[in-house]
């Protein structure tokens, strides 16, 4: 009896994680497979800290100064790609960003010395992140207005996926070709996932969905109140988000004297929970039409209570605990925030619009964990925690805040 239950169970579980996704159209599916490939294909990233250090010689102050100006591109890279989706297209920038960027990847490895590395990375992320925006914008006009959240989450699920599969082949190239493989391979992925793209989803098609579905609304982001408020609490949910892959390693690895491997271990089950539940998670939200507010709260909460435990039960099995908070909380939060900036893009020009969405992104990664590093040095872990989770705290009053603002606007 015990047996069938169980057959019966996973049956449906099954069927049931199949089904959230269907409904998605073709062209939500190659999006995916572009972004899948062009983020598998970023393993430079993953080992450029390391690759400034051992091949180029460069100091850890001359990296921290490099990241910086690593941030700094995306953060412009971001902006402009929204300028130039609104006026060009999302399909024109997604390919124009995706060649510049292959092209860039290649050349940054003949660039040597740390000003010019600083130019060279700057100008990369300059290019490439202009690709952000005008996914977004391209994933408003192929999805249904009733599977934005859902269309947001399988971009989502991709680029897990290519962030999980890209470290691993990485290492594997830089054992057989050395680092200047990695860069050859980035940009030719970049190039790949453009080949993709003009095959599978030809131009014309993709100006007919673009103009179909552009809002006459006119309002600006820049004097949408409720947006910049929005914005800042997006802002401070990632600051303290960020710390799980930068700051709560060193964590793991100081205070509980976790190996590296099983430091990647713990980490690993942020991916493969959001592979196997984050889709029917927000399906289930979907059906039951949930609150937002109420999930983005409760998001908030796991978000919170993550760092509180590393705190309240200093044991390795509430790490596990922790991370599964914290991931809980993750599928539950940026794929209803990225549903708002959605929804609010309806207002207004949406290029702009998910522009400053990504940037509110781009700028948490910027302070984020180097706030992170200075609080640990200054005041410990333990005070870290809670303060991170003090921020969290402070984003829960900013969206019951948020909440009041939308609601007296519709009765305006």
């Amino acid at each position: 009896m015990f047996y069938v239950c169980r057959v019966q169970f996973f049956s449906r579980a099954y069927h049931y994680y199949i089904h959230s996704f269907e409904g998605l159209r073709r062209e939500v599916w190659m999006l995916a497979a572009v972004t899948f490939v062009n983020r598998a294909g970023t393993m430079v990233v993953p080992f450029l800290s390391l690759y400034l250090t051992k091949d180029m010689g460069l100091s850890m102050e001359q990296v921290g100064w490099i990241m910086s100006c690593f941030g700094l591109g995306s953060v412009l890279g971001s902006w402009l790609g929204g300028k130039l989706t609104d006026r060009f297209g999302f399909y024109d920038v997604m390919i124009g960003a995706l060649v510049a960027s292959g092209i860039a990847f290649i050349l940054l490895q003949f660039v040597q010395g740390f000003v010019p590395f600083c130019f060279g990375i700057f100008a990369l992320t300059l290019v490439s992140d202009t690709f952000r925006p005008a996914i977004f914008v391209a994933l408003r006009a192929y999805a249904k207005p009733e599977n934005r959240t859902r269309a947001v989450t399988l971009i989502r699920l991709a680029i897990n996926l290519g962030f999980s599969l890209g470290p691993a082949i990485g290492g594997l190239i830089i054992a057989g070709l050395g680092y200047s493989g990695l860069f050859w391979v980035d940009g030719i992925t970049c190039l790949v996932a453009v080949g993709i793209m003009l095959y599978w989803l030809p131009r014309k098609q993709a100006q007919q969905n673009d103009q179909a579905t552009r809002s006459t609304a006119t309002r600006s982001p820049y004097s949408d109140g409720p947006y910049w408020l929005f914005l800042l609490t997006m802002v401070l949910i990632s600051v303290p988000f960020l710390q799980y892959f930068s700051t709560i390693p060193l964590f793991y690895s100081e205070v509980h004297n976790l190996s590296e491997t099983y430091i990647g271990v713990l980490l690993g089950l942020n991916g493969l929970l959001i592979f196997l539940i984050e889709m029917p998670l927000i399906k289930f939200c979907e059906d039951r039409k949930f609150d937002l507010y109420r999930i983005l709260l409760i998001s908030v909460v796991l978000f919170a209570l993550s760092f509180a435990v590393l705190n309240w039960f200093p044991v390795i099995g509430f790490l596990w605990v922790g991370m599964t908070l914290m991931t809980v909380g993750e599928m539950l939060n940026f794929p209803f925030m990225n549903r708002f900036a959605y929804d609010r893009s309806d207002q207004g020009p949406p290029g702009a619009y998910m522009a400053l969405f990504t940037m509110s992104w781009s700028v948490a990664h910027i302070f984020g964990h180097t706030l992170g590093l200075n609080l640990i040095a200054q005041f410990g872990y333990t005070s870290t925690w809670y303060i991170m989770a003090g921020i969290m705290v402070l984003a829960m009053g900013l969206l019951v805040v948020l909440k009041r603002m939308m609601e007296s606007e519709l009765t305006n």
